[in-house]
Order: C-alpha cells, then structure tokens, then sequence
C-alpha cells in the first residue's frame, strides 16, 4: 500500500506521489523564535518527524525544512522589554527550541531557513506581486490584493464574502480592501528594518515563508504543514503570494495538526494554562512526552494532561519491560517493513494510535516468545520504535535513570544491591528486608528473579 495522506486543500486522503520519483520536499512552519517553546508548538513538531522518518523509508531523499522566524511584533517587543540584542536574543532561544525538540527525539530538519537571512528575496517577491497587479503601496506599506486572485479562500474554502461578514475590525487607512494583507511594513527608527525600494521596513509573517520556500525548493513542493490554526489566514495567504507571484500549483499536498487542549480547556496566556517543554522534561522523559503527543491521530484534538503522561509512562514501562527481558538475545536488523501492521498504520495517513497499539502487540508476543521468536519480534518492535521515534534508549538505562537531582544514584543502588545479597547468603533476613525498605521508600523498585536481582525507579 502506497503512503496515503489527508489533504486539507481537497478535504480528502490522496494517494502520496511525489513531484519527483525519488525526492521528496516538505516544509514545516517553525518556531517564532522569542519565548520558550509550549507543548502546543511540540505537537506539529512531533507528527512532522515522523511523518520525515516514514517518507525516509520508501524515497532516496527527503528534504525536510523548518524554518526560524526570527523578525516579528512579539521578538521586538520583547527585546525592546529586555535591552538584547535582537541576533544574540533569537539566537538563544533557537538553541533552546532545538534542545527541546531534540529532547523529544526529535530529528534535526534538512535545513532551518531563517527570515533575516532572506530579505532579498522576501522584497523581491513583493515587487513581482506588485508588477502583476496583486500587490499595492500605500503609506509605506504594500499590501496584497485578495481581490485580485479569483479564487482566494480555496484552502480555507471560504469565499471573500463570508470572511467580510465575519469581520469585526476596524480597516486601517492605508488598506484598499479590508482583506487585503501585508507584505512589507514600516519600521520605526527604534525598531529593526531592512531597506527598501518603498523605505526602511520590515516582510509580513506571510511573506517570509513563501519566500523561503521559493529560495530553497523551488516553486512547487511535496507536503507543506503546520497546526490547523495556520490555514487561515497564515497558509491561505501563502498560497496566494506564491500562486499569483510564480504561477502553477504551490503546494500538492496540505497537512495540518488538531489543537491541543490542557486538562479539557484550549490552551491560552488568558487561562495561565501553557506548558512549557522544557518545563514538562524536568517531570518526564522526553519520550513520555512524545509517546502522549503520538497518542491520538494527528487530525484528531488531544487533551493534554497529567493523566496522559502517566498513562504513556505506564505504556512505555511495559513495552522496555519486555526489551529488558529480552536483553539476552540479539536483534533481526534485516526487517521488511512491508507487511508489518505498524507500518501499514502509519502509511494510512500516519495512524499514530494504530502504530502504537501494534507496539503493545509486539511486546505481549515478545515476553510470550521463545527461541528464534525471540529475536525477529525484538527486531520488529524496535523498528516500530524507531519509526514512531520511540524505544531509543538502552532498557535499563530507561528504569534506572532520574530526573531528580536529589534521587539515590545508581552506584549506591547496586552497593545496597550487593549487601543485600550478602545479607541473603548470611541468613540476616531482616536486614535483606531492611534494605529492600529503604530502597522502596527512595522510590527505587527490586525485581528479584532467577538470574539476579535488577532494579528500577518507581
């Protein structure tokens, strides 16, 4: 079976062709690079990869961008609030959004195009959309006629009457039309800008990207992506850019991510609710927090909450449980993905919840399993892992491992381990149990079985 995806253009799965036999081209939106990043922003990150890791199986290359948006309302501001330097405070906090993504096992992209680094193209663009008619300057501005492309509102499948009738702002001046949208703005004398031919300024959000993919893919693309709440206007107004600038089909296929709910309400500043990756990696593993972002198909809402992370911290449990049973056999590396049901799954429009409930599946067989068994569903289930970009880390390393820098550590761990054996031996019963106590009550688990004793945080 051929990769099948959802493509929000048409409202239907498609059958995947790339535009070239071998090569694929996907484009991510990326992080606004001017706070930390919340697990709302995690989410595409997450689906994207491995939708990478998918498409990296069946073609010779992938190329994989993700752009850096560093010039925005929200960057100025705050570093106008912190006195930085704009490069050294965008710089900062890029490596802490890919420290975070990274934490979430999360590959690095082809390439990470950053805005600042494309103005020439950006004002460039502006002045092709200009000398075909669907571009204006106003006031220092220009701006983008909507009503110049006939069939604007075709990814949203809104038409230019029904987004009138929804509007409820006030038309700033230098605007034809109150759809129109911006494509270059001025700066203030405090504020970064570029020059240009219509005065010092600055590109509009939209702008940035269709310029960057124009620089790096090329006029069409494979999959471009992102959260749902880009498609309008963000990914709309892209389209349009690029459509009207180049001609031709911009995107051939459209993917976008459901919300993320906190604890059953939207995630918002207003509610105080937003949880910050990094904040979240100090409570759990990285993987947990992938796991619980895998759980529900990438078009379906997901309700982040305590309650998920414990239920992926119990479901990854299991499933190392049975690698560390299994550590005394080797691993089938030769693995045909096709015929697997992971891999079915995931190329039916990356069924996430079927892959992981085939995950499940592999680990019952392999704790049941004898003998050869043995080795080819270890081999299995670590390839499903590494598709889903799970099961990264040796099993023991996975119990034994803490987040607390307060925890016992594992050298003192084995020396209670060792004493309580010699304990054992000795027939000093109450003090084997003793130690066993106390290694409970730092929240350290003892597995005792034939082979020995083996251990884990609880």
């Amino acid at each position: 079976m051929s990769i099948q995806i959802y493509n929000t253009l048409s409202g239907r799965k498609e059958e995947f062709e790339s535009l070239e036999p071998e090569k694929v081209t996907m484009y991510v939106c990326g992080p606004t690079v001017y706070n930390l990043a919340h697990i709302g922003n995690a989410r595409p990150v997450v689906v994207f990869d491995t939708l990478f890791r998918l498409l990296q199986t069946q073609y010779d290359e992938v190329v994989y961008a993700r752009n850096i948006t560093d010039i925005d309302d929200k960057i100025i501001q705050a570093i106008a609030e912190s006195g930085r330097d704009m490069g050294e405070f965008t710089d900062e906090f890029t490596e802490k959004y890919r420290a975070d993504m990274g934490s979430l096992n999360a590959l690095a992209p082809s390439m990470e195009p950053r805005a600042t680094a494309h103005i020439e193209e950006m004002t460039e663009l502006a002045r092709t959309l200009i000398e075909k008619g669907n571009a204006y300057e106003s006031e220092g501005h220009v701006l983008f006629a909507v009503q110049s492309m006939p069939d604007y509102g075709q990814l949203s499948h809104r038409s230019l009457d029904d987004m009138q009738a929804g509007a409820r702002v006030e038309v700033a001046s230098y605007k034809r039309y109150p759809g129109d949208f911006v494509l270059w703005k001025p700066a203030a004398a405090d504020e970064p800008g570029w020059d240009s031919p219509w005065g010092r300024g600055r590109p509009g959000w939209h702008l940035e990207c269709t310029a960057m993919i124009h620089a790096h893919l090329g006029d069409t693309i494979d999959i471009h992506g992102g959260g749902r709440d880009l498609i309008f206007p963000h990914h709309e107004n892209e389209l349009a850019q690029s459509q009207c600038a180049h001609g031709g089909q911009y995107v051939r296929y459209w993917m976008h991510n459901a919300y993320l709910d906190i604890d059953g309400e939207k995630m918002s500043k207003s509610l105080g609710n937003f949880r910050m990756v990094r904040d979240l990696l100090t409570h759990y593993p990285g993987e947990v927090l992938r796991f619980a972002l895998l759980s529900a198909h990438y078009r379906s809402p997901l309700n982040f909450s305590a309650d998920l992370l414990q239920q992926a911290q119990a479901a990854l449990d299991g499933i190392y449980g049975a690698l560390r049973d299994a550590s005394d056999v080797g691993v089938e590396m030769d693995i045909v993905l096709e015929g697997e049901a992971f891999y079915a799954a995931l190329k039916d429009d990356l069924n996430t919840p079927e892959a992981i409930a085939e995950l499940h599946v592999l680990a019952h067989g392999l704790n049941k399993a004898e003998g050869d068994d043995r080795i080819l569903l270890k081999g299995r289930l670590l390839a499903a892992g590494d598709l889903l970009g799970l099961l990264q880390v040796n099993p023991e390393e996975w119990f034994q491992s803490s987040l607390d820098d307060e925890a016992i550590a594992a050298p003192e761990i084995e020396a209670l381990i060792a004493e309580r054996q010699q304990a054992k031996l000795d027939k000093d019963y109450a003090r084997s149990d003793q130690i066993r106590d106390e290694l409970a009550a730092s929240g350290v688990v003892l597995e005792d079985s034939r082979e020995g004793t083996s251990w884990r945080r609880g």
